[in-house]
């Protein structure tokens, strides 16, 4: 079952698709230090926990797709130069 408000098959909100990977990574900072302090009752912990996950996972696509992007340079027959995806992992 998708959260309420999710914006795709991962579940994510339209709010969070919105957000650039520095922004995202920002509030999911911000939701483990309200987390960890403790001073949130349970069921808001559980509700900003939810929204933690679909930042995290955010910024993991949007990792995923700068890593696609990226690409190194490769020398070719004679004086001619290529690319190729990099082997990051």
């Amino acid at each position: 079952m998708a959260p309420r408000g999710s914006g795709d098959k991962a579940g994510i909100p339209a709010d969070i698709k919105k957000l650039s990977f520095e922004d995202a990574l920002e509030a999911l900072e911000e939701i483990v230090q309200r987390l960890e302090s403790g001073e949130v009752s349970l069921e808001e912990s559980i509700d900003i926990y939810s929204r933690g996950a679909h930042l995290k996972t955010h910024c993991e696509q949007k990792l995923q797709s700068a890593r696609e992007k990226v690409e190194r340079i490769v020398p070719g027959d004679g004086d001619e130069v290529g690319a190729a995806p990099a082997d990051i992992d």
